[in-house]
């Protein structure tokens, strides 16, 4: 290659790199922000004289309408309309099924099916396809988001190392070999790469992924809130028995055929045994707040709320069979869909000197009434030291009664718009699930994806059919679709794009490169292919992946040419090095995960370090052993 020289353009974009991943680490400011400095610091750069290199101004802000920026847009909004329908609270409820409620067996599920799925569609797409679910599996397993989503988000990019289509540069790596090919020997031509050529090195890289997590996971990943939904459910109840000394968990109670509770009323039960039956499940068919006159029906499920030594003795009586965990129940009652709420009675509602039994308070509001404070009592079924059970259906309601209800959220935000009542709680998923659009959901999901694997229509613009699909459709609306969004990871990938294309366009990665090959003289066959990997790496921090497999690739092909190796196999190694993007989060994927996760680029460096260098190594290894 022709020596580069070091330009004045250069030394200011190596200047702008190097405070650029200073304040990354330093977080002296948020990282967005620190994005959005570095593109405006080029734009006014290069208005300078003899800096006109730095940034075409005219084109600054042609990040915010990239293929990358435009593409994570619309699978937010995917995702969305998919988690809106109540298909992805399924997905989350049957990984719980699998996994329980353990860190140790749910990272290993979701890992593995995010790394598998990456490997078809854009690594992106497939991380945030999952964010809705590990929020929802977040809530109900009472695991923090930071414990989940980085294991998930690296694999999510290990993920496409699978296949030949799982990334950019695999896609664009035959390409340029064939371009590369023109300037070779016929001995040394290089033959293009099948779909699945590269399988047994990405499984590996996914299982050491996951082995890393499981083994390493409890002293690197940061146990931290991030911007998950909900409250959990026993928070909730702990909150309840803190405030109105309501000490009671949910349970999942079967009762078989030929039980001696077979007809009895549920009002009869909950007087007799001071319980609460919150739910029940006959034949697959599950009420929510069933009427209080219901008579059982079996084989069938209970959802039972109330204190464990009664619910046991309860289940001993009637000889049913407490579940260890919520199972049928577990979407219905998931603190993402349902919970414990506090209900005032203001003056002048027309309630007040009607009892709840009158006003049929189940079969009207959908709610469970687990007690009523007044003054400063709490009265409700549970017996306790202080006070006799009460039956709460022949209590008539006063003006400034707290009612405390168990109840489903859209239920209570139905209840907000009755002048009846004041909602307390504040803090509650207010979102409306439609089940009935799922097939709706479904088909444009299936389209976007159908038109990303068959045919070579742009990414974003495939994506971007499928999320106004589902807008259209009426999924989501317009609105609910632009708070999909997350705004914060659109601008900080739009902002560094113009830093990515100052490093290649005045010459900075060329010269940078340079220097590699320089210090690599000499060294055997297998220390240029690691010094190779090491130096994509590093690339594919601070420019997009593809920009360094153009790059770097005819490098790489020139380089074992001349040491005499396999310049397919050097060429291979670029691309596969190019996913090798842990340490700090510039990759779309890491962008996309550390606001929900609550991460800052010190757990990416904590974190990615270890896998950065078990990347290198295996890749390495496997690469060598394959070819």
């Amino acid at each position: 290659m022709d020596p580069v020289t070091l330009t004045h353009d250069m030394i200011v974009v190596l200047t702008v790199l190097f405070v650029t991943v200073t304040l990354f680490i330093t977080e002296a400011f948020r990282i967005d922000l620190t994005a959005i400095l570095t593109m405006l610091a080029l734009g006014l750069l290069s208005q300078l004289p003899g800096l006109g290199n730095l940034a075409d101004t005219s084109r600054l802000f042609d990040g915010f309408a990239s293929n990358a920026v435009i593409s994570i847009i619309a699978v937010m909004i995917i995702g969305a309309g998919l988690d809106k329908t109540g298909l992805m609270s399924k997905v989350a409820g049957y990984i719980l099924k699998l996994g329980g409620a353990k860190e140790t067996r749910i990272v290993p599920i979701i890992s593995g099916s995010v790394g598998v799925i990456s490997s078809f569609m854009q690594n992106v797409g497939a991380a945030a396809l999952f964010l809705p679910v590990l929020s929802r599996i977040s809530v109900r397993a009472e695991l923090p988001m930071s414990r989940l989503l980085m294991p998930m988000g690296f694999c999510a990019i290990l993920g496409g190392t699978i296949t030949m289509v799982g990334s950019s540069p695999l896609i664009l790596l035959n390409d340029l070999m064939g371009v590369a090919n023109a300037g070779l020997p016929s001995d040394q031509q290089m033959r293009p790469f099948e779909l699945f050529d590269v399988t047994p090195i990405g499984l590996c890289l996914i299982i050491t992924g996951i082995l890393y997590f499981m083994l390493l996971g409890r002293w690197i990943l940061p146990r931290r809130d991030g911007a998950g939904e909900g409250t959990s459910a026993q928070s909730m109840l702990d909150y309840v028995k803190a405030v109105y000394g309501l000490k009671a968990v949910i349970f999942e109670v079967k009762v078989p055929d030929g039980n001696i509770l077979i007809g009895h009323r549920l009002a009869d039960i909950m007087d007799a045994h001071h319980i609460y039956i919150i739910g029940t499940d006959y034949r697959g068919r599950q009420v929510v707040a069933p009427m209080a006159p219901t008579q059982i029906e079996a084989p069938c499920r209970l959802a039972i709320l109330g204190r464990r030594r009664v619910v046991e003795e309860f289940a001993e009586i009637y000889c049913l069979e407490i579940l260890p965990q919520l199972d049928n129940f577990s979407d219905n009652f998931a603190a993402t869909h349902a919970g414990v709420a506090e209900i005032v009675v203001p003056p002048g509602s027309s309630v007040i000197g009607k009892t709840p039994g009158q006003i049929r308070f189940r079969a009207t509001h959908g709610l469970s009434l687990l007690g009523i404070h007044r003054g400063e009592d709490t009265l409700s079924h549970v017996e306790t030291p202080d006070h006799a059970a009460t039956r709460l259906t022949h209590v008539p309601l006063l003006a400034g009664d707290t009612l405390v209800v168990h109840t489903k959220w859209e239920s209570l935000t139905r209840l907000s718009r009755n002048r009846d009542y004041v909602i307390v709680t504040s803090e509650y998923p207010r979102e409306e699930v439609r089940p009935q659009k799922v097939s709706w959901a479904l088909v444009f999901f299936v389209l976007a994806i159908a038109m990303i694997l068959l045919t070579d229509i742009r990414l974003s613009l495939c994506l971007l059919t499928g999320a106004s699909g589902m807008i259209v459709s009426r999924v989501l609306s317009i609105d609910e679709a632009y708070e999909a969004v997350s705004w914060n990871t659109v601008f900080l990938l739009a902002s560094l794009i113009p830093l990515g294309v100052a490093v290649q366009a005045t010459g900075t990665a060329a010269w940078i490169a340079q220097q590699v090959l320089m210090l690599l003289e000499g060294w055997p066959i297998w220390g240029l292919q690691v010094g190779v990997a090491i130096m994509a790496t590093i690339f594919t921090l601070v420019m997009s992946n593809v920009g360094a497999t153009v790059l770097l690739v005819p490098l790489a092909v020139s380089i074992a040419v001349a040491a005499g190796g396999n310049p397919a196999i050097f060429a291979l190694t670029v691309a596969i090095s190019t996913s090798n993007s842990f340490l700090i989060p510039t990759h779309q994927v890491n962008a996309l995960i550390m606001g929900p996760g609550g991460y800052r680029v010190v757990d990416f460096v904590r974190c990615g370090a270890g896998m950065t260098l078990l990347f290198l190594v295996v890749s390495m290894v496997v690469m060598n052993l394959l070819f």
